[in-house]
C-alpha cells in the first residue's frame, strides 16, 4: 500500500502518445535553438577559444625553457641528477602557478596544410564550445522530459547524477588542461633534435593538436564518471560495495592499464591519471555503501509499517 501514492503521481501525469510526442517536439526545438545559438556565439569567438585551447602548448613551452635551464648547471653524474631533480621540481612549480617560466619568444606556432584547414578547425572547435555551453538547457530539457515517467523517489535519486555527471567530466576536462597537455607537448617538444647533424623540429598541424586535445578531454572526463557509473549500478543492485572492496586490488590494476592506454607514453601522466581515478574508485564504493545503507533503513521501515 505503501507505493499507492507515487502509483497514483504516475497516473496523473501520464498522457497519451501524442501528447508525448508534442512535448518531444518542442523540447527537441528548444535544444536545437540553444545549440544554434551556442554555436554561432563559440564561432563569432573562434580566435579566442583557439588561443585558449593552445594555451597549453604555450605552457609546455615554458616547461621545456625551465627544464633546458637547468640541465648542465652541475657537473658530473651527479650534477645530472641533481639537474634532473631541480629540473622536474621547477616544472610542477611552474603549473601551480609558484614559479614563472621563461617567456617565450614569438608566437606559439602551429602549422596549416590545407586551405580549409583552419576555418575547419574552428566549426568544430565552436561544436565542441557549443554543446558544453548549452549543456544546462540541454540537461534540463531532458530532465523535464523524462521525470514525469518517475516516481518521486526516482526523481530524487536521477536529479544528483544529472548534476555530479557534468562536474566529474569537467574536474577530468580541468585535469587535462593544465597538466596533461603541457606534460604531452614538453615531451613532444623534448623529443626535437636541435644540434648535431641533423635538425628536427616539431612542426604541428592545428587540426592534429585540436583532435588530440579532444580526444584526451573525452577520455578523461569518461574516466572521471567512474562514481557515476559504480553508484548506478549498486542503486540497480549489479555491483555491492563488499563486492568491490573485495576486487579493489583488480580495479586498481585495470585503472593502471587503462591510464597507461589512453595517456601519453610517460609515466608522470600515467600518475596523474591513475591516482585521482584510484580515489574516485574507493569514493564509489563509499556511495554504494551509503546507497545499500539506505535501501536497508527503507525496508525494515517498510517491514515495520506492514
Amino acid at each position: 500500500m505503501s507505493g499507492a501514492p507515487d502509483e497514483d503521481e504516475i497516473e496523473a501525469s501520464r498522457a497519451p502518445l501524442l501528447e508525448h510526442l508534442v512535448e518531444l517536439r518542442s523540447r527537441l526545438i528548444v535544444c536545437m535553438v540553444a545549440l544554434f545559438a551556442a554555436f554561432i556565439l563559440c564561432f563569432a569567438f573562434s580566435q579566442q577559444l583557439l588561443v585558449i585551447t593552445v594555451h597549453p602548448y604555450t605552457v609546455a613551452q615554458g616547461l621545456l625553457a625551465v627544464r633546458s635551464k637547468a640541465h648542465g648547471a652541475t657537473p658530473g653524474v651527479l650534477g645530472w641528477i641533481v639537474d634532473a631533480w631541480v629540473g622536474t621540481r621547477d616544472m610542477f612549480l611552474v603549473l601551480a602557478g609558484r614559479m614563472d617560466a621563461p617567456t617565450a619568444k614569438g608566437a606559439t606556432t602551429l602549422i596549416s596544410t590545407a586551405p580549409l584547414e583552419l576555418f575547419f578547425t574552428k566549426v568544430k572547435l565552436a561544436a565542441v564550445g557549443a554543446v558544453a555551453l548549452s549543456f544546462p538547457v540541454l540537461g534540463g530539457q531532458i530532465y523535464a522530459f523524462v521525470a514525469p515517467g518517475l516516481y518521486k523517489k526516482e526523481r530524487r535519486a536521477f536529479l544528483p547524477f544529472l548534476i555530479a555527471s557534468p562536474v566529474l567530466f569537467t574536474a577530468g576536462a580541468a585535469m587535462v588542461y593544465f597538466m596533461i597537455l603541457p606534460f604531452l607537448m614538453w615531451f613532444a617538444l623534448n623529443q626535437q633534435i636541435t644540434s648535431g647533424p641533423i635538425s628536427v623540429q616539431l612542426m604541428s598541424k592545428i587540426s592534429e593538436y585540436f583532435d588530440m586535445v579532444t580526444a584526451l578531454l573525452l577520455a578523461f572526463g569518461l574516466c572521471f564518471q567512474l562514481p557515476v557509473i559504480l553508484a548506478l549500478l549498486g542503486m540497480a543492485g549489479i555491483v555491492s560495495s563488499k563486492m568491490l572492496m573485495a576486487g579493489w586490488r583488480y580495479a586498481v590494476v585495470g585503472v593502471v592499464v587503462v591510464a597507461a592506454i589512453i595517456t601519453p607514453p610517460d609515466p608522470i601522466s600515467q600518475i596523474l591519471l591513475s591516482i585521482p581515478i584510484v580515489g574516485l574508485y574507493f569514493v564509489s564504493v563509499g556511495c554504494v555503501w551509503l546507497i545499500e545503507r539506505g535501501r536497508k533503513k527503507e525496508d525494515d521501515a517498510g517491514a515495520a509499517a506492514s
